[in-house]
């Protein structure tokens, strides 16, 4: 069995061979953890942000979309705590020359814990067979619970000096669990420093009438300050939440892991306003109801987890994140904040405009509570591709690279394959093609063997693949081949249509 590391370079490699994803500027050696997406990357990606639309806006009578600009005036970021407290903890190690997170390299440190764990866990399966139980063995087996006893003991002491800002404990703590340099293989650190991460430019072209301004962090504030410009215009009544999918931008000094973390990359945000006391009871909701989309793609529940934060933010009373095990473990994909009323106080105090909501079923103004729920369109790539990338060993004994999409996801829904280039063959199958591409994305492929083709198709995902040949001429259908199971059945030219609608229905939410 391969193990993560090699899994994830073949998920890197694959997606860029097959035009998913490209190192940005490539020809010009790249930019540091800028990627673009592909011809079909791009296809995914939008069936994604599609899959988000329609479950958070078109299936909710009460959420509305907004597409608000990336410049932002100035004072916004000050009101949201951005310029005086988006920092993260840096280190540099002194041998290395090397820059590093400090709070990442101790969630590394725990991870390399938990990994014990699940080796302990592995081995147990294989010695007990279906008679394991895992819940079991990890609250009875003496080397789990002591590995369980040290993570917790160190995320008792992560939180308590992350909730302190106390940059020389975080130091002291990596100096004491014996946290080394993965290049140099030294303790040789430096202070820990914060760095903030908004990108500055200027707006004007006058000099001395230049205002700074900032490439926004996050989509959120955007929804914050149109509040009462949805609320009035669309007559919304509380509870109602605003959605919005558009770019952020961090100045990440430790970029890494593929499009897991990019300094330029694309959220989808929901922030929903709910009356004050109530908030709690909504942020049980939304936590329910985003792992339920998430499980919607058919995705195993044991590759998702619930993480409850232990330093809240500042404006939270409470924070959640739902973590997907990508190859390289366990980390965040998505977060469900209680960010109380912290933004529109913020920024009615900033702005001198009430941001306050009339509620006529309580007769009162208030300031409404809101619940977010935020996720990262690249990183929700990059969990449903890996996923679906799987390597087979057919009956004959060779193997097959298969790209497992959900169909709904898939850049193509079907391709088109004349069985020879002759005979007819390849005019029929472009009729066929013009009659179904109005309603599916379609590709046409007459090169090659017809079993490499299906190969191809297998390897970008496409779920169907559609071959005409001398009996398609004689009225007698075509053969349509299901890329998981390689099952094929002959089809009527009419039917086609309703077949494909049937096979590639949308992803319902429980």
């Amino acid at each position: 069995m391969a193990n993560q590391e090699d899994i994830f370079k073949k998920v890197v490699s694959h997606a860029k061979e097959y035009g998913f994803i490209f190192p940005s500027s490539e020809i010009y050696d790249g930019l540091g953890a800028v990627y673009d997406y592909g011809q079909l990357g791009t296809e995914l990606k939008n069936n994604i942000k599609q899959y988000w639309w329609k479950a958070m806006v078109q299936y909710h009578e009460n959420i509305v979309g907004i597409d608000s600009a990336i410049f932002m005036h100035p004072k916004i970021w000050k009101a949201s705590g951005h310029v005086d407290a988006f920092n993260d903890p840096l280190i540099d190690n002194k041998d290395s020359k090397k820059r590093y997170r400090a709070d990442v390299l101790i969630e590394d440190h725990i991870a390399k814990i938990e990994d014990k764990i699940k080796k302990e866990c592995d081995k147990a399966h294989k010695r007990f067979g279906d008679a394991f139980n895992r819940e079991q063995f990890v609250s009875t087996n003496p080397r789990v619970l002591e590995h369980q006893k040290q993570i917790d003991e160190i995320h008792e002491k992560y939180a308590e000096l992350m909730n302190a800002n106390d940059l020389a404990g975080l130091k002291q703590l990596i100096l004491d669990l014996g946290i080394v340099c993965p290049i140099s293989g030294t303790r040789n650190w430096t202070d820990v420093r914060q760095f903030n991460l908004m990108f500055a430019t200027k707006m004007g072209s006058v000099e001395g009438e230049n205002d700074t301004l900032y490439l926004r962090p996050e989509t959120a504030q955007g929804i914050f300050v149109n509040f009462l410009n949805v609320q009035k215009s669309g007559r919304m009544k509380i509870p109602f939440g605003i959605a919005q999918i558009g770019k952020a931008f961090r100045n990440e000094i430790v970029a890494r892991q593929f499009i897991f973390r990019m300094r330029e990359f694309e959220q989808m945000e929901m922030q929903f306003f709910v009356r004050p006391g109530t908030e709690l009871e909504w942020f049980r909701h939304w936590k329910e109801e985003r792992l339920n989309w998430h499980l919607a793609l058919g995705i195993p529940a044991d590759k998702y987890r619930f993480h409850d934060h232990e330093k809240l933010a500042h404006y939270a009373n409470a924070a959640t994140d739902i973590e997907f095990e990508f190859p390289f473990g366990f980390k965040e994909l998505e977060g469900i904040h209680s960010r109380t009323d912290f933004d529109l106080s913020r920024h009615s105090e900033f702005s001198g405009k009430k941001l306050q909501y009339f509620d006529s079923e309580l007769n009162e103004n208030y300031t409404p509570y809101v619940i977010e729920t935020s996720i990262g369109v690249d990183r929700t790539f990059l969990a449903i591709f890996s996923h679906a990338l799987k390597e087979e060993t057919l009956e004959d004994g060779s193997t097959r690279t298969l790209l497992s999409l959900p169909p709904v996801l898939a850049p193509y829904k079907a391709a088109i394959l004349p069985l020879v280039k002759k005979d007819g063959l390849p005019e029929r199958a472009r009729e066929i093609m013009d009659s179904l591409k109005y309603d599916f994305m379609l590709q046409y492929d007459e090169k090659d063997a017809i079993g490499r083709r299906y190969r191809r198709q297998d390897a970008i995902g496409t779920p169907f693949c559609i071959t005409v040949d001398n009996d398609t001429l004689e009225g007698k259908g075509v053969t349509v081949r299901e890329r998981d199971s390689m099952k094929q059945e002959r089809i009527p030219v009419e039917k086609l249509n309703t077949y494909l609608h049937e096979h590639i229905k949308p992803i319902q939410v429980n």
